[in-house]
């Protein structure tokens, strides 16, 4: 049984719409409300006291899976960025997967959220509360139609990169030890689309961005700087991750960090390895509250992207953080802050109804 006193969770990352894509597109749906494989569905949502997140459109790059986990659980690695993806590659895999999100409201399940009101409405309605998110911008033209277009369907969370160049800038590639200086800033191109979503009021994800283009951000964006899915450098030294003097700037800007549940970015050894205690999440967490303070952090798992501690497992698992929180002297009060308030409010910013 969930634990009654335990408030929802509203998450900063998840990669659902691509497992449904690649497993039946429109026919996956119905096992998303009734049950699936995979981290995220809407029985095992309500056993983890999960209430909503963001729902990524990722376009995949082919990758030999079983090569990355093999080299990803050596002493040190280095993956090579893959490929940059065309507009023309990406848009129809952006379409798809926005109208599998599209779909997904129609079961009722779900709710697409354009505003903090409508994220409150589906948790008093009992309806997982969805923000469309993208992460890399590949499907985005230097003129912003698409944008334009994708807002009007509900946009309101873009990552101007994914591990491979676009247009935009350039992200990290997957390796350890390393910090994000890697590569150059954001283009001109970039820069122009940080300026346009702060005049939607589209929030910019630096997860993924390496450091100059995370500071290039930092310098133009008038938004609170947001990583969704980014752990502590300083407990693993992953170039996924953010240094204390990102975490500071972030802190500044009134933004947020999500914990990214990845086991990769939480072991200090930065092995693909599931098999180790929920205390590593809360190290992360104690680091993280303790340069950010209690109102900049929240949680940002990358379920069904990433594996997973075995702790956790999956989205139900949710309970077992919260309980492990709670023993680790974490108060109701600061729990719901991470679970879904400090998510709140940063939004409530960025998207331009509230200010700081």
């Amino acid at each position: 049984m969930p634990d009654r006193r335990a408030p929802l969770i509203f998450d900063g990352h998840n990669d659902v719409l691509l497992k449904l894509s690649i497993t039946g597109g429109r026919t996956a749906v119905a096992g998303f409300v009734s049950g699936r494989d995979g981290h995220i569905d809407v029985p095992r949502a309500k056993a983890g006291g999960f209430g909503g997140g963001f729902f990524a459109m990722f376009v995949r790059s082919p990758i030999d899976i079983d090569n990355k986990t093999e080299q990803m659980t050596q002493p040190e690695y280095d993956l090579p960025l893959p490929e940059a993806i065309t507009q023309t590659q990406a848009l129809p895999v952006v379409l798809e997967q926005a109208a599998l999100l599209l779909q997904m409201e129609e079961t009722g399940s779900l709710k697409i959220c354009r505003n903090v009101a409508d994220i409150e409405d589906a948790f008093e309605q009992g309806r997982i509360a969805a923000i469309m998110h993208m992460e890399g911008a590949e499907a985005i033209d230097p003129d912003f139609h698409t944008l334009d277009v994708l807002y009007a369907a509900g946009l309101r969370s873009i990552g101007p990169v994914w591990s491979r160049p676009t247009i935009f800038g350039e992200g990290v590639p997957f390796r350890f030890p390393s910090t994000g200086d890697i590569g150059g800033g954001l283009t001109d191109a970039g820069k122009a689309l940080v300026k346009r979503c702060n005049e939607k009021g589209i929030l910019i994800d630096l997860s993924h961005l390496n450091e100059k283009g995370f500071w290039d951000v930092a310098e133009l964006s008038k938004a609170p700087l947001v990583a969704t899915h980014s752990n502590a450098y300083a407990i693993c030294p992953h170039a996924r991750n953010l240094t204390d003097k990102q975490l500071e700037a972030i802190a500044k800007s009134d933004g947020m960090v999500g914990l990214n549940f990845a086991s990769a970015f939480l072991r200090e050894d930065g092995q693909m390895d599931s098999g180790f205690p929920i205390e590593t999440m809360l190290k992360h967490l104690d680091h993280l509250i303790g340069i950010l303070g209690e109102d900049c952090v929240g949680l940002g798992s990358d379920f069904d992207g990433a594996l997973i501690p075995d702790v956790i497992g999956d989205v139900a698992g949710l309970a077992n953080l919260v309980t492990a929180m709670r023993a680790h002297g974490y108060s109701d009060k600061l729990i719901t802050k991470l679970a879904h308030e400090n998510w709140l409010r940063v939004l409530a910013i960025t998207w331009g109804e509230s200010s700081k």
